[in-house]
């Protein structure tokens, strides 16, 4: 039991990654599956073989290096969310082994998908702004903080499960509540229409 409850902890934590950079987390449960740390479903044992390895480790550089190129990380910004969500429900869906089916992908769609979405989504926003308000100069500085992001919080993910993906909802659960009232506010102060 405690063991599903860390591998549902470790794949809330890499599906945050993915909010930030969306292979490197996919590289890092690579590793992992290839390093025996971590016991990947059926049907998902693939994400644990060198030739996905090395797909991942060439993607994550091939991600890295667009993020620095100016009108490129706007381009990426587009299918980058729909993917950082398709990235972390996989590899959520991958590490939880022992749960029926149905259960398995809804957690791994809420538990996984939604961080990783709002993370991705306030990367889009912090980058718009940048953009806006420094030319496109600033966006380097977004590029690696979004790179260091994606490796820190892998890293934390592995060494600290519980305690990243514990955080990682309550951070999630708070943003989707403030973000509620905010929106619910503003439907509130409009003025009734005739």
């Amino acid at each position: 039991m405690m063991q599903d409850v860390i591998a549902v902890c470790l794949g809330i934590g890499l599906s945050a990654a993915c909010g930030f950079r969306v292979f490197v987390p996919l590289l890092a449960t690579s590793l992992l599956a290839l390093t025996g740390q971590v016991k990947l479903a059926e049907g998902l044992a693939w994400m644990g073989t060198y030739p996905a390895l090395i797909a991942f480790a060439s993607a994550t550089v091939l991600e890295i290096a667009a993020y620095y190129i100016p009108w490129l990380d706007h381009a990426l910004d587009t299918i980058a969310t729909p993917a950082a969500v398709i990235a972390a429900t996989l590899i959520t869906g991958a590490l939880i082994t022992d749960l029926p089916p149905m259960l398995k992908w809804t957690l791994a769609i809420i538990a996984g998908g939604m961080p990783a979405s709002i993370i991705q989504g306030g990367t889009v926003l912090l980058r718009a702004k940048s953009t806006l308000f420094t030319g496109g100069v600033g966006n380097f500085l977004v590029a690696t903080s979004e790179l260091l992001g994606a490796i820190l919080t892998s890293v934390f993910a592995i060494v600290l499960p519980l305690v990243t993906g514990l955080l990682v909802l309550a951070v999630s659960l708070l943003l989707v509540i403030m973000f509620g009232r905010k929106v619910f506010n503003r439907r509130k102060q409009r003025p009734a229409s005739p």
